[in-house]
């Protein structure tokens, strides 16, 4: 089956909802999962599944036979975990990314990457635009920023057409609320459940979450973006500290939040709020999901899926 668009990571979090969006507006989609994965193939329809191994796969002139665009959504590390082996960090997301880059410049796909505005910049006081330098406190930021790098040069090598989304907090449904990543669900899930949530420093730590759809909204305005930006802040534009965010989460479910508090980590950023004027100006996007409204969002898709 062709198909003009690639998934990769379509069994996570962000690809779950991207496929369910290109069904939705009636476009077939192709959609690679890892072999490695644990987490189970969503049952869609009008969609041709890839199974490999991402870290070394060789199949790419094959698999990207007739895409025009790829979403590369593939980590296979988290924030918290990347400091932790910073070798496989880099051997698992740049090798593999490379690899896919190679087989790109030959077929002409384009390329979108997801990365990550909430790690890369690392500590700041004010908006973060994308001309602010960066200092990533974690491998994760740095391999982030490193795929940025790569996709630059074969743009100025083979002019390999690509776009970086660096998006700062998604949350909603389909996220895992077990995983080491995405506060807003976690803490919604762990006050539905009535358990602690753990709090590293004083809980005043600020960072801007977006609802997912207003991320999936934003990877389609750039499949049709053709001007010269490659680097685009997807976020809310508006900060929230971890106590304000368990306050809305009180707010939402109607029950109070039991909190741990522990020491300060030293890879995490104090303040991380973006400024998302240019990719609202050139990519004619804005998020339109509030952070109480998706709030609420995520909560009815929790008590539908767990037992609360």
């Amino acid at each position: 089956m062709t198909s003009r668009n690639l998934v990769l990571g379509a069994n996570g979090f962000l690809g779950q909802h991207l496929v369910e969006a290109f069904i939705k507006r009636g476009e077939k989609a192709k959609a690679y999962v890892s072999l490695k994965s644990s987490r189970a193939k969503p049952s869609f329809e009008g969609v041709e599944w890839i199974y490999g191994d991402f870290v070394s796969e060789q199949r790419w002139l094959q698999i990207l036979d007739g895409v025009e665009i790829c979403y590369h959504l593939i980590s296979t590390t988290s924030p918290k975990r990347s400091n932790e082996d910073p070798i496989f960090d880099v051997d698992s997301n740049i090798i593999g990314t490379l690899r896919l880059l190679e087989a790109a410049k030959q077929t002409c796909t384009k390329i979108i990457f997801a990365s990550s505005g909430g790690t890369i910049y690392g500590n700041s006081k004010g908006l973060l635009t994308e001309t602010d330098q960066t200092h990533p406190l974690n491998s994760y930021g740095i391999t982030k920023l490193s795929i940025e790098k790569y996709l630059s040069l074969y743009k100025t090598l083979y002019d390999l057409k690509s776009i970086s989304l660096r998006i700062s907090n998604p949350y909603g449904m389909y996220q895992s609320s077990q995983a080491g990543q995405g506060a807003a669900t976690i803490f919604l899930n762990k006050v539905l459940r009535g358990e602690p949530i753990d709090i590293w420093g004083d809980g005043t730590v600020v960072r801007d979450y977006i609802y997912v759809s207003d991320v999936i909204e934003a990877m389609l305005a750039s499949s049709i973006y053709d001007g010269d930006t490659q680097i685009f802040n997807i976020g809310s534009g508006v900060g929230v500290s971890l106590l304000d965010l368990i306050s809305e989460i009180e707010y939402t479910t109607q029950k109070s939040a039991k909190i741990n508090y522990f020491p300060a980590r030293k890879f995490d950023v104090l303040k991380n709020v973006l400024n998302i004027d240019l990719a609202c100006s050139k990519l004619r996007w804005k998020p339109s999901v509030s952070l109480k409204e998706g709030l609420q969002i995520t909560e009815c898709w929790l008590k539908q899926h767990n037992k609360y």
